[in-house]
């Protein structure tokens, strides 16, 4: 495995259609390991292809299944060509920030509840429900897919204060 660079705006590929997975190889698994570690790293919950430089349709999202809990295990998603097939009614304003935005938060109207079809990391079809903060991120990272940025669906972008900066991180 091996940290790879997260690229920032204005780069080109941050801003394209990202291309499906078609081959399920080592080349592929190499990839997948380098974003779980680099998301990790960074430290993020979630990076998607295009945020290394890789115009491909692959995202890897690692997220607390019960955040009430302290310490509750982290659940580790990887999906291909990940596609929201449902979504709610139901919107939720939310502070997002960004790995490829660095310094700037913005709030985001996002669908409470999704669902996310696509094929995990040997190309077998998956599908995943999330609701909540993990449905947000999902959104995030697929809409890297396709060239669009949180910033891009944000009703208000700004440069976070330290004491502001704390209370997203947790």
């Amino acid at each position: 495995m091996a940290l790879r660079e997260i690229v920032t705006v204005p780069n080109d590929v941050l801003r394209r259609k990202a291309h499906k997975i078609t081959t399920f190889d080592k080349d592929l698994q190499k990839i997948v390991d380098d974003m779980i570690e680099t998301m990790r790293e960074a430290p993020g919950v979630g990076l998607a292809a295009p945020q290394i430089g890789l115009s491909e349709r692959l995202i890897v999202v690692e997220y607390e299944e019960d955040d009430q809990i302290e310490d509750s295990p982290k659940k580790l998603y990887v999906v291909a060509n990940p596609e929201i097939i449902k979504v709610s009614e139901d919107t939720e304003l939310g502070i997002e920030g960004c790995l490829s935005v660095p310094a700037l938060v913005g709030e985001v109207e996002r669908n409470l509840e999704i669902v996310v079809r696509g094929q995990n990391r040997r190309g077998q079809p998956v599908k995943i429900k999330a609701d909540g903060w993990l449905a947000r991120i999902f959104q995030h990272e697929i809409d890297h897919l396709d060239g669009v940025l949180y910033t891009d669906r944000a009703i208000r972008v700004w440069k976070p204060s330290p004491e502001e900066e704390a209370l997203i991180a947790d």
